[in-house]
């Protein structure tokens, strides 16, 4: 994914015109794990909008799997977040009148209308990656805020993404549980070669992220873009 000059403004008309981006360029690469970290109103809730392919920028060019996408139509976009991008954000939304298989299955219901049986074996085979496999019948309300999360991730991957977005996914968690969500998220990136960008206040996991991108005032910080960090095992 690659962002060239991103601008975001809001408002205009009556409204004064407020630019929140300006002119992000920044670039992931495949198979990174990254955070994106920033204060409040720094803008990082918009970038990530962007990325997801959720807005649009007011200038600039956001670029997945080489293809441009600022004059897609809407069916064009959501063609290519369905293909390219899996997201996990800090309440993890999970419907409570579905199981978690059904839940984790999810995203090819709204993309495809329908299941396979080869889907279904997907999403069991995922639930058990993250040691679920025995909760797979269960109601969101059955299970623990770790183990919904654990839920929402697979559901994130159940369509083989490139890149997952996660806001603030272990925000909503108990240290030890977010310990072992963020372990999780590492140990898929390293199997998977999946890449991820996390957005995350925590100083302490973003510590455990080879590349740290800052954000301030909308405007990434050029001493912030790659921070030589330990890995998740030197913590």
């Amino acid at each position: 994914m690659t962002l060239e000059g991103v601008k975001k403004s809001y408002g205009g008309g009556k409204s004064p015109l407020v630019e929140v981006l300006h002119g992000i360029d920044l670039q992931l690469e495949e198979g990174e794990f990254a955070a994106l970290l920033g204060p409040s109103g720094s803008g990082k809730s918009t970038l990530l909008n962007i990325m997801g392919l959720l807005e649009t920028p007011t200038a600039g060019e956001l670029r997945i799997a080489d293809t441009a996408t600022a004059s897609l139509d809407d069916a064009a976009r959501t063609a290519l977040r369905n293909r390219y991008l899996g997201f996990v954000f800090q309440f993890h939304h999970l419907l409570p009148a579905f199981s978690a298989l059904e839940n984790v299955m999810m995203p090819l219901f709204a993309g495809q209308g329908r299941v396979t049986s080869h889907d279904r074996q997907r999403a069991a085979m995922l639930l058990q990656r993250v040691g679920l496999a025995e909760h797979a019948a269960k109601q969101p309300v059955q299970l623990s805020g770790g183990q919904q999360q654990r839920v929402a991730i697979v559901r994130a991957l159940m369509n083989r993404p490139r890149l997952v977005l996660a806001d603030e996914p272990t925000g909503n968690l108990d240290t030890q549980t977010a310990n072992e969500v963020f372990a999780l998220l590492h140990e898929l990136n390293r199997e998977d070669g999946t890449t991820f960008l996390i957005v995350t206040h925590d100083q302490r996991l973003a510590d455990g992220c080879p590349r740290q991108i800052r954000l301030l005032d909308g405007r990434l910080q050029p001493d912030g873009l790659v921070s030589p960090a330990p890995s998740a095992s030197g913590r």
